[in-house]
């Protein structure tokens, strides 16, 4: 029993009614149960098992020879050396503890026991990551975040900033960021009903209150992407449409490396700092605005009807292509969605998967669709894609070329909140001269009241 319930009991709280409310708020209220209870007992736990828990799992070394002789010296057993602990910090979804490796250890040695380490100390994850050599932080999770996602206010508000949109919460609690300047290009796969819109919207919330320029690519008849059109500095929502948006997208590339050749000039003509090889090099009062193109379904661009039509899927695919080869440095990012992305969509799909760095990966109806998003970044990532549940819509994998991925799952955002957040900054949308003929018109009207059934997309608890 421990010291809370202890005090608790002598004020005269009857047991069953104690622990029935204990259970209440662990089911329902987490993140509180997790601050008031959780963390004092995990602390206290840890403190209490440490050294057996090390020595369980496989985390101890042999003491030193000097340190062997002065305790047999002293007449006493050697203790084996362990990680000693440096420091905690909790915080509302888990506490961090920072470890002093001992002589001989590695960050690898941690990261192998991490499921152990959770299992001995009864959280729900711990996660190990190296700060500098010798010393580790295992990041412990105190209860299943992801079950009700509560974005942290304050880690998000630090991690955001230009072109950097906290998108969705990580499985360790903190918030899974979107950085085009890191990773430019990205693809978005995933069933039906997976999350995929959702993610989208929450990307296009936290782009519209920003200087950037949005470009969207709806075959759909646009029923995703219209109503944030008055965000929009263009949108197509054909094949005809989207043929010309990338070609005009082409020429307005070139119209900006023309710019940065200018800045670059000869040997003498232009200062040392402002000789630059793309955009974010260019002084603030030439510099263009950064343009992300949302690609909803990537499918509809692949596919074709008739031979009539392969001319222009092959200029649709040839104009993807060079975007994402040559347009980062001129400051234009692909955002590319749909539900498959290999090669039965037809020549150059595979070609364009490539260069789409980050991956993002929903819950897929097959493995193989879970392997043309991440099975060239890691197996056991794609074998988490395929384990995502039908009640967790919101969830995905997601990665990059770097091997690191993440299991992440989006909040809930109303298609009318998205669109009250473009309306609200509508004045940043910037006018784009090469684009101008697939500016939407919009209406002043105010968006039209969604209806009063509940949304499709809903984080639904699951039961323990």
């Amino acid at each position: 029993m421990d010291a809370l319930t202890t005090s608790l009991l002598e004020l005269g709280l009857p047991a069953a009614a104690l622990g029935g409310g204990a259970l209440y708020a662990k089911a329902k209220h987490p993140r509180a149960y997790w601050t008031a209870v959780g963390l004092p007992l995990t602390i206290s736990r840890i403190h209490r098992d440490y050294d057996a828990v090390m020595e369980a799992c496989g985390l101890t070394v042999e003491p030193s020879f000097w340190r062997a002789m002065a305790a047999q010296a002293a007449n006493r057993d050697s203790k084996p050396e362990m990680p000693k602990i440096r420091g905690f910090r909790g915080s509302a979804t888990g506490l961090r503890v920072r470890l002093r490796l001992a002589r001989g250890q590695e960050t690898a040695d941690v990261l192998n026991a991490t499921e152990r380490l959770r299992h001995a100390w009864g959280v729900h994850a711990v996660y190990a990551a190296e700060v500098k050599p010798g010393v580790v932080d295992l990041q412990i999770v105190g209860y299943d975040v992801l079950r009700t996602v509560q974005m942290p206010r304050r880690a998000v508000a630090k991690a955001g900033g230009l072109l950097r949109i906290p998108v969705a919460l990580r499985s360790d609690g903190t918030p899974h960021v979107r950085d085009y300047c890191a990773v430019p290009h990205a693809m978005n796969l995933g069933a039906n009903q997976s999350g995929k819109s959702m993610y989208t919207r929450n990307l296009i919330h936290g782009l519209a209150s920003q200087p950037v320029a949005l470009v969207g690519i709806d075959c759909k008849g646009g029923v995703e992407q219209r109503p944030f059109a008055r965000r929009l500095s263009a949108l197509a929502t054909n094949q005809a449409d989207a043929l010309g948006v990338l070609l005009g997208l082409l020429v307005e590339m070139d119209d900006r490396y023309d710019l940065i050749r200018a800045y670059q000039g000869l040997p003498g003509s232009v200062s040392a700092e402002n000789v630059t090889a793309d955009i974010w090099g260019l002084p603030k009062k030439v510099r263009p605005v950064p343009i992300i193109v949302l690609v909803d379904e990537i499918a509809e661009l692949f596919l074709v009807a008739s031979r009539d039509d392969e001319p222009r899927r092959n200029q649709l695919v040839t104009a993807l292509i060079r975007l994402s080869q040559l347009a980062r440095a001129a400051g234009i990012f692909l955002e590319i969605t749909g539900q498959r992305f290999g090669a039965d969509l037809g020549k150059g799909a595979t070609l364009l998967r490539s260069q789409l760095t980050s991956r993002t990966v929903h819950r897929v109806n097959d493995v193989e669709s879970a392997r043309m998003g991440l099975g060239d970044i890691s197996n056991d990532a794609m074998d988490a894609a395929t384990r995502i549940s039908p009640a967790m819509p919101g969830t995905a994998i997601t990665g990059d070329t770097s091997g690191v991925w993440h299991q992440i799952r989006t909040p809930y955002r109303s298609l009318a909140e998205v669109a009250a957040q473009c309306a609200k900054y509508a004045h940043l949308t910037p006018d784009l001269h090469r684009l101008a003929a697939f500016r939407p018109q919009t209406a002043s009207a105010a968006v039209p009241p969604q209806p009063s059934a509940p949304p499709i997309y809903v984080p639904v608890p699951v039961a323990e």
